[in-house]
């Protein structure tokens, strides 16, 4: 969508809908939600970390494999995983002096199949 200009349509109505604004403030997750929803999106706007999950969904990877693999350094992707992990989007198990990481849940591969289908279908 680079480069292309939207045309917003705006309401020239001055009328609130009372009963449709009351209903959807109901519905209305709290604000504490709403803000660590936000945080969660936040996580996924970075291409190094949307690499790194991928990467994860086919295999668990130690750090050295994922560098490898991304063509980067072991410092830039333990700092992505460390985000990621706080985002409690991955997990990680030590074998010896190796830690490997994986996804935290199925959910992760969720979110991120939906957000694929729809690029797809907006192409």
């Amino acid at each position: 969508m680079a480069g292309k200009k939207l045309k917003v349509e705006s309401c020239n109505c001055t009328i609130i809908h009372n009963e449709v604004v009351d209903d959807v403030k109901k519905g209305m997750p709290q604000e504490e939600t709403l803000y660590d929803l936000a945080e969660l999106f936040k996580v996924f706007g970075d291409t190094t970390r949307i690499k790194i999950l991928y990467a994860l969904f086919q295999a668990e990877m130690c750090v050295c494999d994922i560098a490898a693999l991304l063509k980067m350094n072991q410092s830039a992707i333990s700092h992505q995983l460390k985000v990621l992990k706080q985002a409690r989007l991955v997990k990680y198990r030590r074998e010896g002096k190796v830690v490997y990481y994986s996804l935290d849940d199925n959910h992760i591969k969720q979110i991120f199949d939906q957000g694929l289908v729809h690029i797809k279908e907006k192409s």
